[in-house]
C-alpha cells in the first residue's frame, strides 16, 4: 500500500491534469531542499575552510610580530614568503624575490608591529587577507606609530601556507 504521506505519493482519483501538476511540485520542492541541504554543507566546509586558512595565517603573523621584536629579519625571509614574493609598496615601488625585499626588512626591522586581520578569503590552496598592519617604531628613531592598509596573497604549497605577494597603502580599516 502507498504511503499518504509521501511527497511522490498522486491519488488515483485526482484528474490527470492534477496528478501532472502535483507530482512536479513535489520534485521541485525536494530539488529545493536539496539545495538548502547542499548550500548549508558547502557553507560549513567553507567555514572549516577558512578557519583553517585564518588559523595558518595567524602563526605566521605571529612569527612576523616576534621577529620584529627581536629585530631579526631572517624568519619573515625565509619562513612567511615565498621565495618568489611580490612586494608593492604605496609609491608604486615594486620588489620581486626575498633578495629584493631583504634590504627593505633590514633597514626596517627595529620597533614593533601588529597584524590584525580585518577580511579573509580562500579556495583551497589560494586565498588572501586584508590586514591593518600596525608599526611602532623603535623610541629612538622619533617617528610616530603608523598603520598600513596590507593585501597579502597565499598559497598553500606541500600543506604549508607562504605569502606570494602583498600591497600596502597608508590607513587603516575599520576594525570593531
Amino acid at each position: 500500500m502507498p504511503n499518504h504521506h509521501s511527497l511522490f505519493f498522486v491519488p488515483a482519483s485526482l484528474s490527470p491534469i492534477k496528478r501532472r501538476i502535483r507530482a512536479p511540485r513535489a520534485c521541485a520542492a525536494l530539488f529545493g531542499l536539496a539545495i538548502a541541504i547542499l548550500g548549508m554543507t558547502a557553507n560549513a566546509a567553507d567555514e572549516t575552510e577558512l578557519d583553517a586558512f585564518n588559523s595558518a595565517t595567524r602563526a605566521k603573523y605571529d612569527m612576523k610580530e616576534a621577529a620584529f621584536a627581536a629585530n631579526d629579519p631572517e624568519p619573515i625571509l625565509t619562513r612567511f614568503y615565498h621565495p618568489d614574493v611580490i612586494s608593492t609598496g604605496p609609491d608604486g615601488s615594486t620588489h620581486v624575490g626575498r633578495d629584493e625585499i631583504r634590504p627593505i626588512y633590514e633597514e626596517v626591522i627595529s620597533g614593533d608591529v601588529r597584524i590584525e586581520s580585518y577580511r579573509s578569503f580562500v579556495r583551497g590552496d589560494a586565498g588572501w587577507d586584508w590586514v591593518n598592519f600596525h608599526v611602532t617604531p623603535a623610541a629612538e628613531s622619533g617617528e610616530a606609530p603608523f598603520t598600513f592598509k596590507m593585501l597579502f596573497l597565499w598559497e598553500r604549497e606541500n600543506g604549508e601556507w607562504w605569502s606570494h605577494g602583498e600591497m600596502y597603502v597608508m590607513g587603516e580599516f575599520p576594525i570593531n
